[in-house]
């Protein structure tokens, strides 16, 4: 089960740089259940997704670079690229806001697309639980969660869907 909420930003985290950071390529064979196939540097995986916007099932298996090439070119609509980076969420609560214990080992994980989606940038959290999802509270630096908001999925991104900003 993965349990992931989505935010938009108010501004480009600082030093990106100094974080771990993934290229990543990858191709829609299916909107529902969602089926992708996903390069991660010189790693390769098809991905099943079925369920609900912020908790669903999520299965990887992993393929070899031929299997994904061969895959990738069934994809449906557009190849998204993005850039990855591993954000320790403290580094988005200002000193003088709370960051509850409980989250305090949460990672953003910042998306910064390239190509179609160039100046779009996405931030995801991945939870424990359903309850702990449901419990965070935003930190200032994000603008808004767009969990539900079927445009930031990037199955849907994947159509060519307009109308979506950082």
């Amino acid at each position: 089960m993965e349990i992931e909420r989505k935010f938009l930003l108010k501004k480009i985290p600082s030093n990106l740089e100094q974080y771990p950071c993934h290229s990543m390529e990858q191709g829609y064979l299916s909107k529902n259940p969602v089926v992708r196939v996903r390069k991660e540097e010189d790693r390769y995986y098809m991905t099943y997704k079925n369920g609900a916007n912020m908790a669903h099932e999520e299965y990887n298996l992993a393929l070899t670079k031929q299997s994904y090439e061969h895959l990738l070119k069934k994809a449906d609509g557009i190849v998204l690229r993005k850039k990855r980076y591993y954000i320790p969420i403290q580094k988005f609560f200002d000193p003088d806001e709370i960051l509850d214990p409980c989250f305090a080992s949460l990672i953003v994980e910042y998306d910064v697309f390239q190509g179609e989606y160039e100046g779009v940038f996405l931030a995801e959290i991945e939870y424990e639980t359903v309850e702990q999802a449901n419990a965070f509270v935003m930190p200032r630096s994000f603008l808004c969660d767009v969990t539900n908001d079927r445009r930031y999925h990037n199955s849907c991104m994947s159509e060519g869907v307009r109308g979506i900003h950082s």
